[in-house]
């Protein structure tokens, strides 16, 4: 069959790979994709509105779409797809608001007895700055909408949570700072059941030892001892399937990828977000160690039917480390050229574009998160020692990634 797949970064780039390796798939299309789809597959321009996908998708025969990005499925591309007809990968707009809005998500929580840090919702500057008088410092503040990863920030003291309240306001969550481990805790789900992922681990912060502003993800790493059997069970019993049950009992089946970004606190798991796609970085290091047949998989889901546990299997440990541009997050510099991604694809590596474009017969930098370096292993320091071996390779003027991606896991295991 042929697959499209909407977006054109780093998670779009390594569904296309898996998607490419797999048994059921003849092509892959992307939009608008990237120089590293682009020798995967076809890339074509993405429409002005996201009613045009389902154009594109019967120009080019397209039998299953799958959505990277979290912006399309806010924005109905879901809904639109349905009523022609056609199979996608995805919820619709109502279910996006999980990820659409921070406090219809905060709202939802309570309403389907999922555990989260208590809140407070506000939508006035001067609410929220009244509503710093209920929490201890640090104190985490979220913008209520779409910030690409970066609308939330954790203050140290009243003078730096002022500041996030004009930074990110008006309409804002407010809540406690939870201690604990961050673990991504992705699920398949066909609105009834969730099929679980193996359990990934994102690096937000910019710099080494989790300092700096937060990011999209400078890196992630895969490895199923992030999480015990039993820990498992207690998110999907405690999380994941209230949160697909409630969804359904609100007449808004989720379909899709349910993106749990939790706390491991000593009162068990806790929701800091739902987002509602994959995530980016940890897809790419997922499709690392994914096993079986992801374009089957996702027809089946597409079409109603539940995603078969039995059909897929994760392999070795596998990292992905994020190489962005000087200035990333705040003002990131493109333009800058490119070199050597062939040499560190010979050591075994894959590197996933991610802000990438060609220029004048060159490949240079386009956005923030540039390049994303992909290695598995029999364990999870061989993966490490592999992806930065082939790290060491690239070149790009001004060129930034972090030199502790998965070190926690090591001490751990």
């Amino acid at each position: 069959m042929k697959v499209l797949v909407i977006g054109g970064g780093g998670r779009e780039h390594a569904l296309a790979w898996r998607l490419k390796r797999s048994p059921s798939v003849s092509e892959v299309v992307a939009s608008p994709g990237n120089p590293g789809i682009a020798a995967l597959g076809t890339c074509v321009p993405a429409p002005q509105d996201v009613s045009g996908y389902v154009d594109l998708a019967k120009a080019h025969g397209v039998d299953l779409t799958v959505v990277g990005p979290e912006v399309p499925l806010v924005g109905g591309v879901v809904d639109h797809f349905r009523r022609a007809g056609l199979a996608i990968v995805g919820p619709t707009a109502a279910a996006a608001q999980l990820e659409g809005s921070k406090v219809f998500a905060k709202r939802f929580f309570e309403r389907a007895g999922v555990p989260t840090a208590r809140s407070i919702q506000t939508f006035t500057a001067e609410e929220a700055v009244a509503a710093l008088d209920n929490f201890d410092y640090p104190v985490v503040i979220k913008a209520d909408g779409l910030a690409a990863g970066k609308g939330v920030v954790i203050a140290q003291d009243a003078t730096l949570a002022q500041r996030a309240v004009q930074q990110l306001g008006p309409t804002l969550v407010i809540e406690e700072y939870l201690e604990g481990e961050e673990v991504s805790f992705i699920g398949l789900s066909d609105g009834k059941t969730v099929l679980p992922f193996a359990p990934t681990q994102d690096h937000k912060r910019a710099f080494d030892q989790d300092q700096g502003p937060n990011t999209g993800g400078m890196g992630a790493i895969c490895d199923q001892r992030i999480l015990t059997e039993a820990q498992t069970g207690l998110i999907m019993d405690r999380i994941m399937m209230p949160a697909i049950r409630q969804m359904e009992r609100e007449a808004t089946p989720f379909t899709g990828f349910l993106y749990a970004g939790l706390m491991m606190t000593t009162d068990g798991p806790k929701v800091l977000e739902f987002n509602v796609r994959l995530g980016d970085p940890e897809t790419q290091a997922l499709m690392y160690s994914f096993k079986g047949d992801l374009g089957e998989l996702f027809l089946q889901v597409a079409q109603g039917g539940s995603a078969p546990a039995e059909d897929i299997a994760w392999a070795q440990p596998s990292v992905c480390i994020v190489l962005s541009s000087q200035g990333y997050p705040d003002s990131p510099r493109t333009g800058d050229p490119i070199e050597g991604i062939e040499a560190a694809e010979v050591t075994g590596a894959t590197v996933f574009h991610a802000g990438t474009k060609w220029a004048n017969g060159r490949l240079v930098t386009s956005g923030g998160r540039v390049l994303g370096v992909t290695a598995a292993g029999h364990t999870l320091r061989s993966a490490l020692q592999q992806a930065y071996q082939a790290v060491s390779h690239i070149h790009f003027d001004g060129m930034h990634y972090r030199k502790d991606i998965g070190q926690r896991g090591l001490r751990r295991w």
